[in-house]
């Protein structure tokens, strides 16, 4: 009979020291916990649409009726990836075309063909591309331009416990933090939800934004939900990877632990009553 109460305290002591290791569990990698279908409204901060900052890179085209004249504003066409992002493997994925690119300098300015320098840092890219157009109608060079204006070079990194870790082109105007975490493959079943971290550089002024991805007010509420160029996304490890990384991971945190210890335990009470 003891040694039936003993088997029965064992399986109890497992199955209690498993339960208590798996609790919450999915409460630590489900996104966006206190939202509601339906019930559930937020406002969203300011949208900060993407600007042009110096040594950034974009491509400008003019087009209109008159290819010839057109072709005196547009710089010679070189085969570059458009929208390009980098996998793991090296491999940059995109459609191939000609854009004319201007790099930005210290100043801000652009050296454009015939209209010479044009500021334009601080621009979004429609505002570049009204500038040019505006110059272009003013100046009386081409009467019905249309202009394009493209990010050719503006990144974001994403780091840590991620499915695809890698930089990734900014190519739309509106990138968020979700945005950037898909381009990624999403976090690991080891990312730490409560604790994603945008490192982004402000003049001389390195800002960290921490969000928690299980709390939807807390992402969409951030400063950092919209991102910019050069911000660098990290996810950091959860405390199962941090176990992992001892030796067998058998520390006193592990499952393997406690299991191992209640094995150890249940051994002994046997030998003592026997």
């Amino acid at each position: 009979m003891k040694r039936y109460r003993l088997f029965y305290l064992s399986l109890i002591l497992c199955l209690g020291v498993a339960t208590l290791t798996s609790c919450g569990s999915s409460k630590k990698v489900v996104y966006f916990q206190d939202l509601k279908p339906g019930e559930t409204e937020i406002q969203l901060p300011e949208v900060k649409a993407i600007t042009v900052r110096p040594e950034d890179k974009i491509s400008i085209i003019v087009n209109s009726r008159d290819p010839q004249l057109t072709d005196l504003f547009n710089l010679p066409y070189v085969s570059r990836q458009l929208g390009q992002s980098l996998s793991r493997n090296g491999i940059t994925t995109g459609i191939s075309q000609g854009v004319s690119v201007y790099t930005v300098n210290a100043e801000g300015e652009i050296d454009f063909p015939v209209l010479g320098k044009i500021k334009v840092a601080g621009m979004k890219r429609e505002e570049i591309a009204e500038t040019v157009k505006n110059k272009l109608i003013t100046e009386n060079l081409v009467k019905d331009p249309v202009v394009t204006v493209e990010f050719a070079n503006l990144c974001i990194s994403v780091l840590g416990e991620v499915n695809h870790p890698g930089r990734f082109s900014i190519d739309r105007d509106r990138l968020t933090i979700l945005d950037a975490l898909s381009m990624a493959g999403d976090l690991t079943i080891y990312g730490n939800r409560y604790k994603v971290m945008v490192l982004r550089q402000e003049g001389d002024i390195q800002r960290v934004y921490g969000i928690d991805l299980t709390s939807g007010n807390h992402i969409y509420t951030s400063p950092a939900y919209y991102l910019q160029q050069n911000d660098v996304v990290y996810v950091e490890p959860n405390d199962v990877k941090a176990r992992q990384s001892t030796v067998n991971g058998n520390n006193v945190r592990s499952t393997s632990f406690w299991i191992s210890l209640a094995s150890l335990l249940t051994s002994v009470a046997i030998l003592i009553f026997n």
